[in-house]
């Protein structure tokens, strides 16, 4: 089993009012970003999250459902082509659709314990990538998109980011979202398929995963 290695924390730097504070360097809890990435069960529990996204309405018609081709349209015998009984046939066009898709449900059931461990697992991922952030405090006395903008730049993070924020902190949430390339959750809203979505994960010291939720 891999450890988990020191995340070093946000370097200040020539930054708005609202920079992240120095503090030296984070130990991440290994229950979380020190484990060996299971790649085979992420992609099960990434394929069953987006095909539980699918809202499985799609539908065609049959031949019972199609409008019209109540009459044969052309007798029987005589006529020296292939007999027919309904213009409203599959192979006929404006006809019905043979073995369409009709509505369903695409929803795949995943146990608890490989949603958690895949979410360990893509943690985990990013963490050996060193593309983990933690600050220990955003610091935005308002909110700001600009202030915001600003705080990524000092901290030298481009791409995707995804941004974990503690439930109670609506000011940082308000001043992340409106940016294009940041994602905003809280810290009971991480999945893998988001984490992997994301080139970038930054964390506060208050939204980082507690140690006693990896037993769930």
């Amino acid at each position: 089993m891999a450890t988990a290695k020191p995340v070093k924390k946000a370097a200040k730097k020539a930054a708005p009012k609202a920079a992240a504070e120095k503090t030296g360097s984070a130990t991440l809890p290994a229950e979380f970003f020190g484990i060996e990435p299971n790649i085979p069960v992420m992609h099960q529990v990434v394929t069953a999250q987006l095909a539980h996204r699918r809202s499985g309405t799609q539908s065609t018609k049959t031949r019972s459902e199609v409008s019209g081709g109540g009459k044969k349209p052309f007798g029987q015998k005589g006529t020296g082509g292939a007999r027919q009984g309904s213009i409203r046939a599959p192979h006929f066009s404006g006809g019905a659709v043979a073995l369409g898709p009709k509505p369903r449900k695409y929803t795949q059931r995943t146990p608890k314990k490989m949603i958690a461990l895949a979410l360990r697992s893509a943690l985990s991922d990013r963490a050996l990538e060193g593309k983990v952030v933690v600050v220990d405090k955003f610091g935005f006395d308002k909110p700001s998109t600009k202030d915001a903008a600003l705080l990524l730049n000092s901290l030298g993070l481009d791409g995707k980011i995804m941004i974990v924020v503690d439930r109670d902190d609506e000011v940082a949430s308000k001043s992340f979202r409106n940016l294009s390339n940041v994602q905003v959750v809280i810290t009971p809203e991480l999945n893998a398929y988001d984490i992997l979505c994301n080139d970038w994960l930054v964390f506060t010291t208050a939204s980082l995963p507690k140690v006693k939720e990896a037993a769930k």
